[in-house]
């Protein structure tokens, strides 16, 4: 199956890069983006083939495509794939306003190509036991779940992060989305109503939010809390971020933190400088894996365009919350 990236813009491409080369069974294309600079800086870093156009990269004839652009360009990228035929992967969120999600949604299904959200907690084994213990009843009755999702300002690597218009929003809109994925994911059940508060308390000079909290109640009265934020120390904090959530139930609780399978590594050149070196699974290697499979298999993705917009209108609906100082609901 062959395969290439579109864009370099979100800090996962590299990640992308990696998997789509090392991965048996995929023949890796290369990359497109239109921005010469980044372009050539991530070709020459990786030795892989760069397409300054996305065109150029789609006439090539992909099977599939992983959409890595800024979040407010996802729209028209989406547009060119499909139109090309070729099946996409795209990050999250899906796009910045619901207007957009849903002209992709018309875009793909016109298309007939297959179209997946890019949430890879719900690959994490740590995740997938959590799920398979609530299908078993282990926990019994669900009465309320705490979520945290937090990391740096991702600006250092890709500036557009903190630019609203491309991004959207800041923390709230970058990691509201994996949490709630999650919770609709373990719940099987949507979000009924939620009030946010959303501010930048952690970096005063840049123009989006940095953090959030989040109440949420599901249709089932499952109450739910997120805490999402860029809140860790620029270039100093050990790794990216973490994603944890607590569970209560009727037959006990349980603690989940998803990124825990790590390393202390510290520099010769500098010893105050810690990193964490993750040595556990990979979840972007098995959503990737699962949507090779989807095509191969010609079935829907394990998550879906839907899971995308569900996501999106809950992000959205967080900054509606907090700017009208009242509950919105579904």
């Amino acid at each position: 199956m062959r395969l290439g990236i579109m864009s370099f813009a979100h800090v996962h491409a590299d990640g992308f890069l990696q998997i789509l080369r090392n991965l048996a069974g995929v023949e890796f294309l290369g990359f497109s983006d239109p921005d010469k600079t980044q372009g050539k800086f991530f070709a020459d870093l990786y030795g892989v083939k760069w397409f300054d156009t996305h065109q150029a990269l789609l006439a090539e004839k992909p099977d599939a495509v992983v959409i890595c652009s800024e979040n407010a360009r996802h729209l028209e990228d989406v547009k060119l794939a499909a139109a090309a035929g070729a099946h996409i992967l795209c990050e999250k969120p899906i796009a910045t306003t619901l207007k957009d999600a849903l002209a992709i949604k018309e875009a793909v299904d016109k298309a007939g190509v297959k179209f997946m959200t890019a949430f890879p907690m719900r690959f994490d084994p740590s995740i997938v036991s959590l799920k398979a213990m609530l299908g078993r009843g282990d926990l019994g009755e669900i009465y309320a779940i705490n979520g945290i999702n937090h990391s740096e300002i991702p600006r250092r690597h890709r500036a557009w992060f903190a630019d609203k218009t491309l991004a959207g929003g800041g923390a709230v809109m970058d990691h509201t989305v994996h949490l709630l994925d999650l919770y609709r994911w373990l719940l099987s059940c949507e979000v009924k109503d939620l009030y946010a508060e959303v501010a930048n308390p952690f970096t005063p000079d840049a123009q989006v939010d940095t953090a959030g909290l989040v109440t949420l109640t599901f249709e089932n009265d499952v109450f739910t809390s997120i805490d999402c934020s860029w809140s860790r120390p620029e270039a100093v904090y050990p790794r990216w971020g973490h994603l944890k959530m607590e569970l209560i139930g009727e037959h006990g609780a349980i603690a989940v933190d998803a990124f825990n399978q790590y390393l202390n590594y510290y520099s010769k050149k500098d010893s105050r400088q810690a990193n964490w070196l993750g040595w556990g699974s990979d979840a972007n290697l098995a959503m990737v894996q699962e949507f090779i499979n989807s095509i191969r298999e010609d079935r829907e993705p394990a998550v879906t365009w839907k899971d995308g917009f569900e996501a999106l209108k809950v992000a959205l609906a967080c900054y509606e919350a907090s700017e009208q100082k009242q509950v919105v609901r579904f």
